[in-house]
């Protein structure tokens, strides 16, 4: 079996993070809270019963905000 959160929660702790966002509908799943990573795979679903695990990661360290995120990535994008 895939070991799911183990892997994310190395991944937060190598600073893979690059930013993060709830979700009302993601395909799937529903409502979850999107863990964007610098490599692959980029997007991590995390559903509502394990919130409490990643927020008390999330609160300790340092990252982007979603909007600042999502503009450096649209202009990566219009610059190719």
């Amino acid at each position: 079996m895939y070991p799911y959160h183990n892997k994310i929660k190395q991944r937060i702790k190598n600073d893979e993070l690059e930013s993060y966002y709830f979700c009302d509908h993601y395909p799937s799943i529903g409502e979850c809270l999107v863990l964007v990573f610098k490599t692959e795979p980029i997007s991590r679903p995390i559903r509502p019963h394990r919130y409490h695990e990643y927020l008390q990661l999330l609160k300790h360290i340092e990252i982007k905000g979603t909007e600042e995120f999502m503009r450096e990535r649209f202009e990566e994008f219009n610059n190719r």
